[in-house]
């Protein structure tokens, strides 16, 4: 599989295949969400975007970066996340790498949203496809977000060679400034269990698919086929 890695501001065209990865946070809270129950999740290009679709669809859960904001039900952090009820719900998330990366690259064919949490469900949906020619995005600090950039050079192995062991990848993860900043407390809206929650190898067996619905970037869950043929989610 011919790879390549590139931030958000060096992509200079659509790519055929996109796979945009946020460890920490968004694409970790993307697929808690959906263990949580969440029906959807809709990217939204600005707070003041989501704060609109919150008003239109007062039903809908809102969640941001950072502290706590009126008009807003929670913030982008898989420790607080994962004690919320999301059955059937509509999720509207807005972050400060992530949602961006992903809508930066909506017109792709195949757009999917990652961290280490659908790490390998993520690899074996690029397997199972074919994909020959991906592109990861690369979200953090303008591309060289070290979590990031592991995460989909771990991603890209796996999506080649089953057999690619993760540890080294998660190591530079957990050594990352975005792990610092939050087991420090530099970021706010976090949860003390974050970075760990972020860290958790393969924790959901589903892989995150984002597509056009009416003009709004659409995140789902995709079953993938496992090793034996049978679907899993």
């Amino acid at each position: 599989m011919d790879a390549r890695f590139l931030g958000i501001a060096e992509l200079v065209e659509v790519p055929s295949v996109a796979v945009v990865v946020d460890v920490m946070r968004a694409f970790t809270v993307a697929p808690w969400a959906f263990a949580q129950g969440a029906e959807k999740i809709v990217l939204a290009e600005s707070l003041d975007e989501a704060l609109a679709l919150k008003t239109r669809h007062p039903d809908w859960v809102a969640l941001k970066d950072g502290p706590p904001a009126p008009g807003f039900d929670t913030v982008n952090s898989p420790g607080l996340l994962r004690s919320i009820d999301l059955g059937g719900r509509t999720v509207v998330q807005k972050t400060t790498a992530g949602t961006v990366g992903a809508l930066a690259v909506k017109e792709a064919s195949l757009v999917l949203c990652a961290g280490f949490v659908v790490a390998e469900a993520t690899a074996r949906l690029l397997r199972t496809r074919g994909c020959d020619s991906v592109t990861f995005v690369v979200t953090g600090e303008d591309g060289r977000a070290d979590e990031d950039l592991a995460c989909a050079q771990y991603i890209a192995r796996r999506a080649g060679d089953a057999g690619a062991d993760a540890a080294e990848f998660l190591r530079r993860a957990g050594e990352s400034r975005a792990a610092a900043e939050l087991t420090e407390g530099v970021r706010q809206g976090a949860h003390p269990d974050d970075v760990a929650l972020c860290l958790e190898l393969d924790r959901f067996p589903f892989a995150v698919v984002a597509t056009l619905e009416d003009s709004l970037m659409v995140l789902r869950p995709c079953a993938v086929p496992s090793l034996t043929g049978e679907a899993s989610i």
